[in-house]
């Protein structure tokens, strides 16, 4: 049998509610109470495999029976695979082991995987961007740097920032991962309390199961930081940093910071914690000290945010803009699908949905798994009868929150040329993932989005 068991696709946004819910404010927290690494806890809450025993205690701890939240369909067709790869080998006239999936070989022989949040790290079917993942590979090698990775919701950022980090551990360093996404609303009240947990969090993740030297920081950060109210919290930040964090590492410190973006909805947090980013970015380049730190970034816009160009850590170091899938990858993913497609077919799907990555995944992860064919696919995908209906219906919703939202959106779809919008309404519709910009010039992202939103 496989080695490992994961929770469903679909109740992985519960699950990191009722972890919430039970207490447990960061993965670090779970992570102690099992006894386990945090990377285990990160591979459970994102959808990847964690051994049986640990699998069973999070249950537990969590207070979910195994039966509600066991991905035991995945687990199947998994043993499946693996069964039939021992039982049979593949002609040597034959190029792959498992047949491609047409009307008359079912669709068992294929292990698919839902395409839903970061494509995990083992998975076939995540499509690397060959010169973007390299450039950040050789970049998170140089001391002091700074990788931004910005696209719209669904394109990969979180994939890609999860393979760089991946990278930068087996070069040797030390990764620490803030997801501002799962952090508690009381942490953004103020600055003081958003540093301390900020210096919290990075401490506990650097310490690890090192329960000596996690106490012993956290009582230099108590002590440390009574100066904040003469001196200031950034500066208590940074001080921190310097004193007492780097000097018990003998590696470099990788930061990954996921969904950055909601810390714009707090002017009081962001204006600062930006600018010390940018600050000890730019002491990295003369003080040794700072070279230890590097950071990846993940977000989708920050064109609307008033930051200062001086203070701002989005207009340095090594910025990336992930493109959508071309048709040469768009048919690989075909044939990884098991799905013997040509340039034509390729080309239907590309005409409706462009090169998304989200929206491609799922429309060939329904077509192998035989729940649709393309012609049907063509006709419904638009519609709220289609494979889409949930991410439309959702993002429907968003436009309906924010009616200056919805009300360009619909000048836009109803437009056969672009239009101009202001700078906010325009970058806020990109970060949803709904347009594309070119200059000041705004246009549908893919033709799904012009049919449905023209008829809503």
């Amino acid at each position: 049998m496989p080695r490992g068991i994961r929770i469903k696709t679909e109740i992985i946004p519960i699950v990191k509610q009722r972890m919430l819910q039970r207490g447990f404010a960061r993965q670090i927290d779970l992570a102690e109470r099992i006894e386990r690494s945090q990377s285990v806890i990160n591979f459970f809450l994102n959808g990847r495999k964690v051994e049986y025993l640990t699998f069973y205690e999070l249950c537990e701890v969590l207070d979910f029976e195994v039966k509600e939240i066991a991905d035991y369909d995945a687990l199947a067709i998994a043993y499946i695979e693996k069964t039939q790869k021992i039982d049979s080998s593949p002609s040597p006239s034959s190029p792959l082991a498992s047949p491609v999936a047409t009307s008359d070989s079912p669709s068992l022989n294929l292990y698919l995987e839902y395409p839903e949040g970061e494509v995990p790290l083992d998975s076939p079917f995540y499509v690397e961007r060959a010169s973007i993942e390299q450039r950040c590979y050789e970049e998170i090698k140089k001391p002091g740097s700074l990788i931004r990775i910005k696209a719209p919701q669904h394109m990969g950022k979180s994939s890609l920032l999860t393979r760089i980090l991946q990278q930068a551990e087996n070069q040797g360093n030390k990764v620490v991962t803030i997801d501002f996404q799962i952090t508690d609303e009381e942490f953004f009240s103020d600055l003081n309390k958003f540093l301390r947990w900020f210096c919290d969090t990075v401490t506990e993740a650097v310490a690890g199961n090192n329960r000596e030297l996690l106490e012993k920081l956290l009582q230099q950060l108590d002590e440390h930081w009574k100066s904040g109210k003469r001196f200031g919290y950034m500066k208590s930040c940074k001080n921190y940093f310097e004193r007492y964090l780097f000097p018990e590492i003998n590696q470099p410190l990788v930061l990954g910071l996921e969904k950055v973006d909601r810390l714009f909805e707090y002017p009081k947090i962001y204006k600062d914690f930006f600018g010390l980013l940018r600050a000890v970015h730019e002491e990295a380049k003369r003080r040794d000290i700072w070279k230890q730190l590097r950071l990846a970034i993940a977000y989708s816009t920050e064109a609307y945010v008033p930051v200062d160009i001086n203070q701002s850590p989005f207009n340095v170091g090594l910025a990336l803009e992930l493109p959508e899938f071309t048709q040469e990858q768009v048919k690989d993913l075909a044939q990884r699908h098991q799905l013997n497609w040509s340039d034509t077919e390729v080309l239907e799907l590309m005409e409706l949905l462009g090169g998304h990555p989200f929206l491609v995944r799922l429309a060939l992860f329904k077509i192998a798994n035989r729940d649709i064919n393309l012609a049907h696919f063509l006709q419904t995908a638009p519609t709220a009868a289609g494979i889409y209906s949930k991410h439309l219906q959702r993002q429907e919703y968003i436009l309906q929150q924010q009616p200056e939202l919805g009300q360009a959106m619909q000048e836009i779809v109803t437009n056969d040329h672009p239009v101009i919008l202001t700078t906010e309404i325009r970058f806020k519709l990109y970060s949803l993932g709904l347009v594309k910009l070119q200059n000041d010039e705004v246009t549908p992202r893919c033709e799904l989005y012009r049919q449905y939103f023209r008829t809503q």
